[in-house]
């Protein structure tokens, strides 16, 4: 990619409402190329690599862990019992144990349970071509009145101005999600009081990477 700008994480807007009650609540997010196909070999070496490291000892320690600490506070903040409502790190962790390994799905999905697994901060995927082109992208914010099933009115939500495109801590909603058409993905990394900018930026660079643009940077 000789001559193009590196790709940068890209600091998201956080609703004045959400961000008095909720301080410390962040979002980075960047585009990246990307497509819904296979991963390649090292991307599935990678995965069985840290199937390896994910044991049921490692599994049950990583609450202690400050960032797994910090989201886990957040959780209890917003009424979630993350003990029922597991946290991005967890889940992925408990998912591992129950099947006996990370399970590949595709490219962009393996790119984002990577960076959540190998830092503890989320990384979710976009299609770029659901947000808003002009606006000033990504941030969080409170679902409007009648906003689509799952959401409640309230809730929060990752959003721009196009609309909203995914719940806080949640899979993106359908036609803001990958697919077979997308060739750019925008991913975003949510962090909470506790969780150091660093983090952020290093969970979307693991996940470029994976994707094959580290050279992006």
């Amino acid at each position: 990619m000789s001559g193009a700008e590196p790709a940068q994480p890209r600091a998201g807007t956080i609703d004045p409402v959400v961000a008095d009650e909720l301080p410390g609540l962040r979002l980075a997010w960047l585009k990246v190329p990307a497509r819904v196909v296979s991963s390649p070999p090292a991307v599935i070496e990678r995965l069985c690599a840290l199937s390896d490291r994910a044991r049921g000892a490692t599994v049950i320690a990583m609450r202690t862990r400050p960032i797994a600490r910090a989201y886990r506070t957040f959780y209890r903040q917003i009424g979630l019992d993350p003990d029922v409502e597991r946290i991005p790190s967890e889940a992925a962790a408990t998912a591992r144990l129950l099947h006996g390994a990370f399970r590949s799905r595709d490219l962009i999905a393996d790119a984002c349970l990577i960076a959540v697994v190998e830092t503890g901060v989320p990384v979710w995927p976009l299609d770029a071509d659901a947000l808003d082109a002009r606006g000033p992208g990504l941030g969080i914010t409170l679902a409007p009145a009648g906003a689509p099933p799952p959401l409640a009115a309230g809730s929060l939500v990752v959003a721009d101005a196009e609309g909203v495109h995914a719940p806080l801590f949640g899979s993106p909603l359908g036609p803001s999600a990958p697919g077979p058409s997308t060739t750019e993905a925008a991913l975003y990394a949510v962090g909470v009081a506790g969780v150091p900018e660093i983090h952020l930026d290093e969970a979307l660079w693991v996940a470029v990477e994976q994707l094959g643009a580290r050279d992006r940077w």
